[in-house]
Formats: C-alpha cells, sequence, structure tokens
C-alpha cells in the first residue's frame, strides 16, 4: 500500500472511525486495514492530527454515522432498497445494515484493495458473504457516469436506490462534482441522496487551509469544490436538510463538544428521507 495520493485518506477515515468507535458505530472500521499496515496508518493519522488537526476522528465519525442513521429508516422504509455507494473506499455499511444488495464505487486501486480485504475477511469469519458488487471508474467521466447509471439500474431491477456520495465530491472539479451527486436521481428520479460536502462560506477555513498544504506534501490533489445548499437542491430538483458538525454533534452527542471553526467543516445534505 502507498501511503500517499487518495488511497492514503481512504485509510486514514478508517483510523478516524476506529478511534472514535462508539459514535461511530463501525465495528469493522479498524479490520479493513490489514494488520501489516496498521502501524503505518495510525503514524500516518497521528502525522495528519498534528499537521493539521487533531478531530478528525470526531468528523469522519459524525458524518459515518449520520449516513448509517439515514440507511438505517431507509431499510426500515422499504428492506429491498438498495444501496449505492460512490466514494465508498473502506465503509462497511453492506455489512453492517441488511441489504439484499449494494454496489460500491470508487477508484481502481481503491476497489482493488476492497475487493482483496472482502475476501480476506470473509475468510477468517469477520464478514459473511453479501450481494456487492465493487465497481473501479473515473466519475469525472462524463461517459463512465452514464455506465455507471446503466449498470446500477440493471442491478436494482427497479427496486428503491439509497445512493451516498461520503467523503468524495469536494475532490472532484466543480461539473463532475455536481454530476456525482444528482447520479443517484439519474439512476432513479425518487432515490434517497446523501452527499457529504464543504460549504462555500468555508472555502477560506484555515483548518482547510492547513489541509491543502498537507495534501500538497503528499500528492493528494490540492483544488477542492465548494457547493451550497441550494446547488443542491439545484441538482437534485428537491428540498435538502442539512447537517452540520455542530448539528450532528448536538444530535448524536447531546452537546458541541468541538465548535466548527476548529473542524473541517464537512456537512451531510440528506434529501428524498
Amino acid at each position: 500500500m502507498r501511503h500517499s495520493g487518495v488511497e492514503a485518506t481512504a485509510y486514514l477515515v478508517n483510523e478516524s472511525r476506529a478511534r472514535c468507535g462508539e459514535l461511530a458505530r463501525d465495528p469493522l472500521a479498524v479490520d479493513w486495514i490489514p494488520a501489516s499496515e496498521r502501524s503505518a496508518v495510525r503514524a500516518l493519522w497521528d502525522e495528519f492530527a498534528e499537521a493539521v488537526y487533531a478531530h478528525d476522528d470526531l468528523v469522519v465519525s459524525l458524518r459515518g454515522r449520520c449516513v448509517l442513521e439515514v440507511l438505517t429508516e431507509a431499510l426500515r422504509r422499504d428492506p429491498d432498497t438498495v444501496l449505492v455507494s460512490c466514494g465508498a473506499g473502506f465503509t462497511s455499511y453492506p455489512w453492517v445494515l441488511p441489504f439484499r444488495a449494494a454496489v460500491e464505487v470508487d477508484l481502481p486501486e481503491i476497489i482493488q484493495a476492497k475487493r482483496q480485504r472482502v475476501t480476506e475477511l470473509r475468510a477468517t469469519g469477520l464478514i459473511d458473504d453479501r450481494d456487492v458488487t465493487h465497481i473501479a471508474t473515473d466519475l469525472t467521466s462524463g461517459p463512465a457516469r452514464q455506465e455507471l447509471v446503466e449498470r446500477v439500474r440493471t442491478i436494482a431491477a427497479g427496486r428503491p436506490i439509497a445512493f451516498v456520495a461520503e467523503g468524495l465530491v469536494y475532490y472532484l472539479p466543480p461539473q463532475a462534482a455536481r454530476a456525482v451527486i444528482g447520479l443517484g436521481a439519474a439512476i432513479d428520479p425518487d432515490a434517497l441522496t446523501v452527499v457529504s460536502y464543504w460549504p462555500r462560506a468555508a472555502a477560506a477555513h484555515p483548518v482547510l487551509a492547513a489541509q491543502t498544504r498537507w495534501f500538497r506534501e503528499h500528492r493528494v490533489p490540492e483544488d477542492a469544490t465548494y457547493l451550497t445548499v441550494d446547488d443542491l437542491s439545484a441538482v437534485l430538483g428537491r428540498r435538502v436538510d442539512d447537517n452540520s458538525p455542530e448539528q450532528l454533534q448536538r444530535r448524536l452527542l447531546g452537546k458541541v463538544a468541538v465548535p466548527e471553526r476548529e473542524l473541517i467543516p464537512e456537512h451531510v445534505a440528506v434529501a428524498g428521507a
């Protein structure tokens, strides 16, 4: 594993969820990281914490818990709901929730690593066999997105869609970011959509500035796309419920443990719930 590029951030996300397990409610978070890599990932997380901010475990776990709760409710309404997760990384939703079918989409190197780790975790009995389709694609490509839409329609076969784009759209160019946000609706106009994003008002946020410098050193793309709730509503053609880190803390922790000015301001938007 190369601890650079976007692949490195995927493992850091899992380390963050593992460090805040009670909040994240992801019992598999640390298991997606191979045992031989855990020491290096912990060291990279500590480096990130020192250079950028020490609360990534809180932010990542807040967003993950929010997604988990939305998906849980979607399955309660209709157990046949199909999960479609873009930027899936090493998330656990298809294994911690009873989805009858799921599609995970990410970059080729991440999908290759995820497939291998799924095989290993199944062999050890940590996860059971689930109907999960892994698709490696470039979401910045219009033809690739259209091919994904058609493939997911075939897999879903008319069942409801819960579409998640978590920890992804701010890494994409603006046009591609908006297109990805709308993928669920392109598959099914009635799809539930859950998207995490950085608000435009936070473009000059000091923690994001520190992260940009760290990204530069680790060959992660520096450019970012910032959005507003109105942008999201325009893409999706419906009302969007927005959840800020402070709102999520109040709901899930009963208090604001860390103010948003000290956090990466990652919001979670939900439409169609």
